[in-house]
Formats: structure tokens, C-alpha cells, sequence
């Protein structure tokens, strides 16, 4: 559905948001409107959108599906991801899944409508405090620490393999094996197995 709260000229045009209906996304859909016809829903609208908000409250999936948008035609417009807080790491992957930014609920309505305006010109939207994180994350980062065996156990979780899963494979307890994350946690300097997976990935 399109949200448009007054009859006036919309300079952002057509913002296609994605985001599951609750108070959060209320509010994200009502500040976008002031400058946008703000078309609500997993559906495409019927014109081509300048923008697409993508909501994602966690990294489970948020590749694949930002992937899914990029494709959705040759000239797929400008993807951002929409957080629910400054989510550091969260926008870090947005940005390497192929987003063209990061907007969170903790922005102020001007500045969610300056950075929706900024990614529909093509340019890159990301918090200021984006970068000190990544340089830090890469500079802590040690692969050349990490025992042959949590090598091998994040190899299977860059597949996609679960805890139970990996430990089949291995012959190894579940408990085990997330006591071998953990501490590879420990050593690259990250907090989850999706920020470990993209740094061995890289690193790899």
C-alpha cells in the first residue's frame, strides 16, 4: 500500500518499504512520508521505487536477502538496511552484502530523510562510527592463531553448517564445538559466528 499523508510534491518519489508491520516501522513509514510516497509491503509497487528499506534485526539471511533486491531487475534501485539500533556489525555486513547504506531507529527523522535522499543519488550511507570499527575488527583479527581444528570447524560454518551439524561431521559434541567457537570468537576479536564466518572467509 502507498502511505502519503498529504497531497504534495514527494522529492524522494516512491520509497519501497519492507519492514513488518509493528510501532517501529510505523514510525519509519510516517517521517518517510514527509518526503515520499511510501509504498508499504513485501509486493513491489507498481512504479519503479527510488529506494528500497529493508528491515533486518539480526544478520541471519541478510545477504541472501539483499542479494534478492539487487536482482530483482538490471536497474535495481539503491538498497538500505534499516536496524533497530546502531548496529555496528549489522551494518558492516549490510554494506558487504551489497546495501547501499544504513539507517537505524535510533536516527532522528531528519536524519533518515537525508540519508534515504543521499543512497537515492547512488552514494554510500553509513554511520560515522563504521569505519574506526572496521579497521579495528580487521587490525584484531589473528587467523594465523586459530588452532587446525577451529579452522576446520569454521570452515564448515562458512557452509552454513549448524553446531549439531559440524559436530556430526567431526564426531564431536555439540558442547564441544561451541566451546571451540568461543574461543576462535576469543581470538579473531568478534562476537558471533557470522562476523567470524566473514572474517575467514576473507582471510581464507
Amino acid at each position: 500500500m502507498i502511505y502519503q499523508p498529504k497531497d504534495r510534491p514527494k522529492p524522494l518519489g516512491v520509497v519501497w518499504v519492507d519492514c513488518p508491520h509493528s510501532l517501529v516501522s510505523t514510525g519509519l513509514v510516517r517521517a518517510l512520508g514527509e518526503k515520499a510516497r511510501v509504498h508499504q509491503g513485501p509486493k513491489p509497487p507498481g512504479e519503479i521505487p527510488s529506494c528500497i528499506i529493508l528491515c533486518a534485526s539480526s544478520h541471519e539471511g541478510l545477504s541472501e536477502r539483499v542479494g534478492f533486491y539487487r536482482e530483482l531487475s538490471p536497474d535495481a534501485p539503491p538498497i538500505v538496511v534499516f536496524g533497530p539500533q546502531l548496529d555496528l556489525p549489522l551494518a558492516r555486513d549490510a554494506l558487504q552484502a551489497g546495501a547501499s547504506g544504513f539507517v537505524h531507529a535510533e536516527m532522528t527523522p531528519e536524519q533518515l530523510l537525508r540519508a534515504v535522499a543521499v543512497a537515492a543519488t547512488g552514494e554510500l550511507v553509513a554511520p560515522r562510527e563504521l569505519l574506526r570499527y572496521v579497521l579495528t575488527k580487521n587490525h584484531s583479527g589473528d587467523l594465523d592463531a586459530l588452532s587446525a581444528r577451529q579452522r576446520e570447524i569454521l570452515g564448515y560454518v562458512v557452509e552454513g553448517l549448524s553446531n549439531a551439524e559440524i559436530g556430526r561431521h567431526l564426531y564431536l559434541s555439540e558442547s564441544t564445538i561451541k566451546q571451540h567457537l568461543r574461543a576462535a570468537y576469543k581470538l579473531l576479536g568478534v562476537s558471533n559466528r557470522t562476523e567470524a564466518a566473514n572474517l575467514f572467509r576473507r582471510g581464507d
